[in-house]
């Protein structure tokens, strides 16, 4: 047995629970020529290249990359089946031509495979994980032998796994009363609240739900919420509004009243077009890519956002627009609006969810953490309005909410609660966050050995 790894917590960590020594590891990937032979491979490549929370550059990102060494041991070593888990971006349309590639490497090398989309919930945890599971066998007859695993008839429920918790464990899932994302009670209500400004919804709460604010500016908001994401304004998934937009949509919206949401902390100005200048300084290249990348005398702030050019160089464009300003080589000639928490992951006022203890399910586990708590306040109301104002008074204004424990994490994520881990938090959900769903990986494990390829 070895594994390949360069994160310093990883190994200790792993070599620690598992009684390893540190010389079965085989260190950073990019550098083995050739591994001792065995039967089973198992890998997960970084996937920030994939994930909707890094850049999207796939192949064009160094990371990406790493799946060719991985293919590259697969064919030199030739085991009799093998494993690959990645996220679940991978099999999105946009990385089609990624995931062919890979597949097609697989299938030159002599391997039959298959990748499987799974939700780590349908598999013992209470944890909306949804990753992509490639999984081959150097021999047809147990390529056709394997099937998945089946999913667990009993689901664990968050509440199942946190400390104090009142419900026993195994309670049978209603899948009648709850929605594939995360969950919703029996009388239709989600079972957790969103603190975000750029979506809507019946527990969406906003920053002008909590701050002071006249039922003019909650109006104000709201436009702008509801209007942002449509094309004409923009490329982007979300785009900032220009005084003008916003007239266009109401005549009466005036530049004191956008000023007022801006002072508020809730708007915050954003310069959009600007116009090229004659310059006599000198540029960088970074700049000089910046102010090439236009077509025309003019640039706008979304072009540039999803020019895959500039991604690849790793362009900073808002700090390279700020210096062209600068020095005087472009001109804002139009200022947008847009509201200050913009980052769905973000949140408002660090709090991006609050989970009650009625929910079925939680997000997914990442290794940056993330502003999702939980709360052990029970509410209930038979309409939504009540509701929100229950969860207002009783959860966020006491501040009756807490971040899941290191025990609830491994827990989440199918670990027993004695793993052994790092002691600070932003360490140990590093790991947690990074690693796979263990009972998802048990149960694919035990699939690949029932066909008898190991006999």
């Amino acid at each position: 047995m070895g594994f390949s790894e360069i994160d310093s917590d990883a190994i200790s960590t792993y070599c620690e629970n598992f009684n390893e020594e540190g010389s079965r590891n085989f260190g950073d990937i990019t550098k083995i020529e050739s591994l001792p032979q065995h039967d089973f491979m198992t890998a997960g490549v970084p996937c920030q290249s994939w994930s909707i929370a890094g850049k999207n550059l796939g192949f064009d990102d160094d990371r990406g990359q790493l799946w060719n060494d991985a293919l590259y041991l697969l064919n030199k070593v030739r085991p009799k089946a093998f494993i690959f888990e990645n996220v679940k971006g991978l099999s999105d349309p946009r990385n089609q031509d990624a995931l062919n590639y890979i597949l097609g490497r697989i299938k030159d090398a002599g391997y039959y495979a298959k990748p499987y989309l799974l939700n780590a919930f349908d598999y013992g945890v209470p944890q909306h994980r949804i990753r992509i599971y490639i999984i081959g066998f150097r021999d047809k007859k147990f390529a056709d032998n394997f099937s998945l695993p089946m999913p667990s008839e009993f689901k664990v429920r968050l509440r199942d796994v946190l400390d104090n918790g009142s419900v026993p464990k195994g309670q049978l899932f209603d899948s009648a009363t709850s929605r594939w994302s995360l969950s919703m009670n029996i009388k239709g209500m989600n079972d957790y609240f969103l603190f975000n400004d750029i979506r809507d919804g019946q527990t969406t709460i906003h920053s002008w739900d909590i701050l002071d604010t006249t039922e003019r500016q909650k109006e104000i908001c709201l436009m702008i919420l509801r209007n942002r994401r449509k094309r004409i304004y923009g490329k982007l998934d979300g785009n900032p509004l220009s005084l003008e937009n916003l007239q266009s949509l109401d005549e009466s919206v005036t530049q004191g009243e956008v000023d007022e949401l801006v002072e508020k902390g809730i708007l915050r100005p954003e310069e959009y077009l600007f116009r090229k200048q004659s310059c006599s300084k000198a540029l960088d290249e970074d700049e000089w890519v910046v102010l090439n990348s236009s077509k025309g005398n003019t640039l706008n702030v979304d072009d540039l956002k999803t020019d895959r050019n500039l991604k690849i160089k790793k362009v900073n464009v808002l700090k390279t627009l700020d210096s062209l300003v600068k020095k005087g080589a472009v001109k804002c000639v139009e200022t947008r609006y847009d509201f200050k928490n913009s980052k769905i992951s973000t949140g408002l006022f660090g709090v991006n969810r609050i989970f009650l203890p009625s929910s079925n399910i939680y997000p997914t586990l990442v290794a940056s953490d993330t502003n999702d708590f939980i709360t052990s306040t029970e509410i209930d109301a038979d309409n939504i309005e009540d509701f929100r104002k229950d969860f207002l008074d009783k959860v966020y204004k006491t501040h009756n909410f807490r971040k899941i424990t290191k025990a609830e994490a491994c827990r989440i994520q199918g670990f027993p609660d004695n793993y052994l881990l790092p002691s600070t938090r932003p360490r140990w959900m590093k790991l947690i966050g990074n690693s796979v769903a263990v009972p998802v990986i048990n149960k694919l494990a035990n699939a690949v050995v029932a066909t008898g390829v190991f006999d």
